[in-house]
């Protein structure tokens, strides 16, 4: 709609992001929006939204999008939460590398989230009438933010939107587990102790948490190249945000690319595995353009260019 314009600017100006985004606001994120505000109205209840995204997809954006249009068109309430702002600090991770696998050091895999504070949060989220605080992780430092600094949220709520690199993706067979994927497997994993706890606590921690949501969105890269590219730009937009702040963690390109070896083979799997269950899928081209749209209905697949 016409009237969208002035809100959709303003988030542009706001997000950085380049004017072409106006164009994919008005033909899908507000259309997505209005469908996902008429299935809350129908539920008449807390409705649960997943996106998921590879590293740099815009997952992240378009949570922020959906929860802006929301707010202002509908004045829902709505919580927007990141898988991100569940990792766990460094101690518990050293903690883990230390009894499972050397490389639970690095925040990313599942096994690193704290899933009892997500599911807690994510319970709360559907009953609370007064404020609830949520986590923040503070990517510069690797480590969550202090209690005192998370977000307060006040409830009723009507809509949560959680978006996250690997929500949704489902655990892999042990046949699967056997070959690597990367250097970082093979040469650090070989008895792939690793990726099998990995898998083992997808399984068992973050599938049962997938039962909460009631609509899936799907940002789908073309391949697993264009991460690296991707995840770049994100880190020298966090460096460009801290640039008067000293002791960061921010990574350099030969940092980045051993960093997305940890979540290669997760990326992957999900982009073979997760488009047919979600409700919509946006197939991206290496710009992050959306070339396709596919929806599921209960007739089938509705491919909707």
């Amino acid at each position: 709609m016409e009237n969208d314009k002035p809100m959709i600017e303003q988030f542009i100006n706001e997000h950085k992001l380049s004017s072409g985004f106006i164009t994919t606001a008005k033909r899908y994120y507000t259309p997505l929006a209005d469908r996902i505000a008429l299935h809350q109205k129908e539920a008449r209840k807390t409705y649960y939204v997943g996106i998921n995204g590879c590293q740099g997809s815009g997952k992240s954006t378009l949570g922020d999008f959906l929860g802006t249009y929301l707010k202002q068109r509908y004045q829902l309430n709505v919580v927007i939460l990141s898988l991100d702002d569940f990792y766990l600090n460094q101690s518990q991770r050293l903690t883990l590398a230390a009894s499972v696998h050397p490389l639970f050091k690095t925040r990313g895999v599942p096994g690193t989230h704290n899933t009892a504070l997500m599911h807690s949060v994510l319970t709360a989220l559907s009953c609370t009438e007064g404020s609830l605080a949520v986590p923040k992780f503070n990517k510069a430092n690797d480590n969550p933010f202090p209690e005192d600094q998370w977000s307060r949220v006040t409830g009723p709520v009507d809509i949560v939107i959680l978006e996250g690199w690997c929500w949704g993706v489902t655990a892999q067979s042990p046949q699967e587990l056997k070959a690597p994927v990367n250097e970082l497997e093979a040469n650090e994993d070989p008895q792939a102790t690793w990726r099998t706890y990995v898998n083992q606590q997808l399984a068992s921690c973050y599938e049962p948490l997938y039962q909460q949501m009631h609509y899936w969105v799907m940002l789908k890269a073309p391949d697993f190249s264009n991460v690296f590219n991707w995840r770049l730009e994100q880190e020298q937009k966090l460096a460009a945000s801290l640039a008067s702040t000293s002791n960061t963690q921010i990574m350099n390109a030969q940092q980045i690319e051993r960093f997305i070896q940890f979540y290669q083979r997760l990326t992957e799997h999900g982009l073979s595995t997760l488009p047919s269950h979600c409700n919509e899928v946006f197939e991206l081209n290496s710009q992050r353009k959306i070339m396709k749209h596919i929806t599921q209905s209960e007739q089938g697949v509705q491919r909707v260019k």
